[in-house]
């Protein structure tokens, strides 16, 4: 009912920057919080920054400063700017959006993924 599609990862040097996007589409009548998350390997997945339907933004303390998260509501789309990229930055990068669908259920839906390596 709901797909979301990740793109922008990939490979850049330390002090470099990456723009992601995740694009939603389907049934969807609303999309509340959007948010982005990471896991590195032989880790738990983190919050890495979330922003509400009214485009309130929250960040990790380690990427304050260096991430800026931004949606596009009539595109369905959340990025994350990522700017002076660093090597523990290193890590799969997943969306998620959540929101209403046009039977009135509620959804949550993960991106697929996409891998961001940062280079020393």
């Amino acid at each position: 009912q709901v797909s979301l599609v990740e793109s922008g990862g990939g490979l850049v040097q330390a002090g470099g920057s990456l723009r992601l996007s995740c694009a939603a589409s389907g049934s969807i009548v609303r999309i509340n919080t959007m948010a982005w998350y990471r896991q590195a390997p032989g880790t738990q997945r983190e919050l890495v920054a979330t922003i509400t339907s009214g485009a309130s933004t929250n960040y990790a303390d380690s990427v304050k400063g260096r991430f800026t998260i931004a949606r596009d509501n009539a595109k369905n789309t959340v990025y994350l700017q990522m700017n002076n990229l660093k090597p523990e930055d290193t890590a799969v990068y997943y969306c998620n959006v959540g929101g209403r669908l046009t039977t009135m259920s509620a959804f949550d839906y993960w991106g697929q993924g996409t891998q961001v390596t940062v280079s020393s």
